[in-house]
């Protein structure tokens, strides 16, 4: 049985800043500093165990719908609602290159494990990648075999893993040009891999999280109790993979056993839609994301 004392749920800061709601809040490769990205077209990031708000990115002319930064923290990436995806130089500020193609908003971005390609997906149901160190503005792949709207990606050193509104969680492998398409039947918002590599968690709009078996596509788990119907909400695996986390529509975070799927812990967050949720990579430490304009660092 998990302990459920070594689940966050103590709020330990809010970080306040973002006028509007706040569609995504993720920590970056260490787990020190949280970038965020909302309604208000700003990137912003903080210091979330100090509370410490650093710096706005602004650039982007709709809501920024994702955000994600490299390893080394030098560079981060950025999309939404203008249809481009901006990469960015993280102690200037400065925008380095704008990519264009996409025919509707983007929703989501993804640097390689190299941060010399970024992958984004778009409601133009396409996956488009783009090289970082090149000039050209074309990208040097499109993938467009969705048939509806591409809301979520996860990259491995050799797989792009999307999933889509049709339905699909697809992987390609870039290597071979190989596609393989599991087909959950109900709309998928977002994916997030295991730490282990093994499997995928993908939220889906029928209240339901699903856990795939990566090599086989088999469902081994279903997650349920939350409420996700209309919104595009983060779901995410706890850094031991012993537990799955999501946000709900009614402003709450759940938390469930990996191998039983029991509840494990819930608990009123926010006072609106939590659209993100990001764990630590080493501490039993989370972050939130709400509509209601707040970002929360819960701690145990």
């Amino acid at each position: 049985m998990s302990n459920v004392s070594e689940l966050p749920s103590k709020e330990e800061n809010v970080l306040k800043g973002h006028e509007g709601g706040v569609l995504a809040a993720r920590f970056n490769g260490d787990g020190n500093y949280c970038l965020s990205c909302g309604k208000d077209r700003t990137i912003r990031l903080w210091n979330p165990h100090r509370g410490i708000h650093i710096k706005t990115y602004k650039s982007h002319g709709r809501e920024v719908r994702d955000v994600h930064v490299t390893q080394d923290n030098s560079k981060l990436v950025s999309c939404g609602g203008d249809r481009q995806v901006f990469y960015w130089d993280v102690a200037t500020g400065r925008v380095i290159r704008k990519f264009r193609g996409h025919g509707s908003e983007v929703n989501a971005v993804k640097f390689n494990e190299y941060a010399s390609v970024v992958v984004s997906a778009g409601y133009d149901q396409s996956l488009r990648a783009w090289d970082c160190r090149s000039h050209s503005t074309e990208p040097i792949q499109i993938i467009d075999t969705f048939s509806d709207s591409v809301m979520s990606v996860c990259l491995t050193k050799t797989e792009i893993i999307a999933g889509s509104v049709d339905g699909t969680v697809r992987t390609f492998d870039i290597r071979i040009g190989r596609e393989i398409s599991d087909n959950l039947g109900h709309p998928v918002n977002c994916i997030s891999m295991s730490n282990d590599g093994n499997c995928i968690l993908a939220s889906c709009l029928d209240s339901t999280l699903r856990l795939l078996d990566r090599t086989t596509g088999e469902l081994l788990q279903e997650y349920k109790g939350h409420v996700c119907k209309s919104y595009k909400l983060d779901c995410c695996l706890t850094n031991t993979d012993a537990h799955v986390a999501g946000g709900s529509e009614d402003g709450y975070i759940y938390f469930w056993d990996l191998v039983d799927a029991s509840v494990l812990s819930r608990f009123r967050a926010h006072s609106s839609v939590v659209t993100s949720v990001s764990y630590h990579p080493t501490d039993n430490c989370m972050i939130s994301a709400s509509v209601d304009g707040t970002i929360k660092v819960w701690k145990t």
